[in-house]
C-alpha cells in the first residue's frame, strides 16, 4: 500500500515516513502543497496524510482540488492548530 505524506515539519515528516515504512507501507514524503498536487496528479496512492498548514498551497486547498477532480483517496488531516473552523 502506497501512502503520500504531506508535511512541512522535518521532524514530523521523518517520523511519519519511518513509522509507516517500519509498518510495511510504501511511503512518499513531500513538503509543500504544490508538490503534493503534482504527486497526486501523476501517481496513485492508497491514502494521504495531509497537514493543513503547508507552504505554497494549503492543505485545505490540496484536498479541495483532489475532491474536485473526483478523486476519493482517503485523507487523514493533521494540524497543530488548537481549533479548526
Amino acid at each position: 500500500m502506497r501512502i503520500l505524506i504531506v508535511e512541512d515539519d522535518a521532524t514530523l515528516g521523518d517520523g511519519l515516513l519511518e513509522g509507516l515504512r517500519h509498518a510495511g507501507f510504501v511511503a512518499d514524503w513531500v513538503r509543500d502543497g504544490a508538490a503534493a498536487e503534482r504527486a497526486l496528479a501523476s501517481e496513485q496512492f492508497a491514502a494521504v496524510v495531509l497537514d493543513l498548514g503547508l507552504p505554497r498551497v494549503g492543505g485545505r486547498e490540496v484536498l479541495r482540488h483532489l475532491r474536485a477532480r473526483g478523486d476519493r483517496t482517503p485523507v487523514l488531516l493533521l494540524t497543530s492548530r488548537d481549533a479548526v473552523e
